[in-house]
């Protein structure tokens, strides 16, 4: 069975990218089956730019086909941020509730409801082929925090066509319809022709 790297050690994320690749013959391993290795610094202006380094980085560090992403959520009502800094903006308001309520007061405030995740995907396949995948999920903010499911801003993102957050589905429906699945996809159908 081939391996490749996913260069996170999210545990969210990598049940996440666990869940979608039990289908294929190529068996996944994250940062969280080694030692703890650093991680190169996400100097990118783009979610693709930040997956290229993280995988870039992967490979060079285990000498083995790698994927990173690099996800986030954007805001209308701020200007499509936080994009490339939402894992930072969770990280330096006082807590994540704190991070929320400042979303859905500028939502409030401006009427600007939409929102967008995405995640950009790129797969390191040696130094210089490096294939990207992309995947966007439009949506809403909600008026209050919804469900306790999922993890980042799930609790705050419906997206279209649904009445439910992201953190009120099962796992599987979120899968079924997420940025980040739509991306894993596109991953998995090109991997299935290298094997």
């Amino acid at each position: 069975m081939k391996e490749i790297i996913f260069f996170s050690n999210n545990k969210n994320k990598c049940l996440e990218i666990s869940k979608l690749f039990e289908d294929i013959p190529i068996k996944i391993l994250s940062l969280n089956n080694f030692d703890k290795i650093k991680s190169p610094n996400e100097s990118g202006l783009t979610f693709k730019e930040n997956a290229k380094i993280k995988s870039s980085f992967g490979l060079q560090t285990f000498k083995k086909t790698c994927f990173a992403d690099d996800s986030g959520i954007c805001v209308e009502a701020m200007n499509n941020n936080p994009g490339i800094k939402s894992k930072k903006f969770l990280e330096t308001n006082n807590s994540t509730l704190d991070a929320f309520n400042l979303i859905l007061s500028l939502v409030d405030k401006t009427k600007k409801n939409k929102a967008f995740f995405q995640t950009s995907i790129c797969l390191s396949l040696n130094v210089k082929e490096h294939v990207f995948f992309n995947g966007i999920v439009r949506g809403t903010i909600t008026k209050n925090i919804k469900g306790s499911g999922g993890f980042g801003y799930d609790p705050i993102f419906i997206p279209h066509g649904y009445k439910k957050t992201f953190a009120e589905m099962t796992v599987e429906e979120k899968n079924s319809i997420s940025h980040r699945s739509i991306a894993i996809k596109k991953l998995k159908k090109y991997l299935l022709t290298l094997i």
